[in-house]
């Protein structure tokens, strides 16, 4: 259970996952990342790019160039995730009637007078 626990504290959160696929394509910078995943707020993207990146799974290069550039890419340890983020995929792909249908009723559960 610890090792679950541990896994799910790296990649958990709203939009790690699309941080790291998109990043599993090509290195980017901010702005392009930022176009790539438009529906994702600006301060959240800092944020979990700075988590990802403190946890060891984005790579942060900066240049000496005016402006300022920055590119973003995985590390090995963070490609070593996208394996993992397929077989979330498959699995949420087979269970999406089961799991919507779930969802579905917890909300009107919690909402119903």
């Amino acid at each position: 259970m610890e090792h679950i626990k541990l896994t799910l504290d790296v990649i958990c959160g709203k939009w790690k996952w699309a941080i790291l696929v998109t990043l599993y394509e090509e290195t980017l910078r901010f702005g392009e990342l930022k176009k790539r995943i438009p529906k994702i707020p600006h301060q959240s993207l800092i944020k979990q790019i700075k988590e990802l990146e403190k946890d060891g799974l984005v790579h942060r290069q900066s240049y000496k160039a005016v402006p300022p550039e920055v590119e973003y890419s995985l590390t090995t340890y963070g490609r070593s995730v996208i394996g993992l983020l397929e077989e979330m995929a498959e699995w949420g792909y087979r269970h999406r009637n089961i799991t919507r249908e779930k969802i579905s009723d917890f909300k009107k559960d919690q909402f119903s007078v």
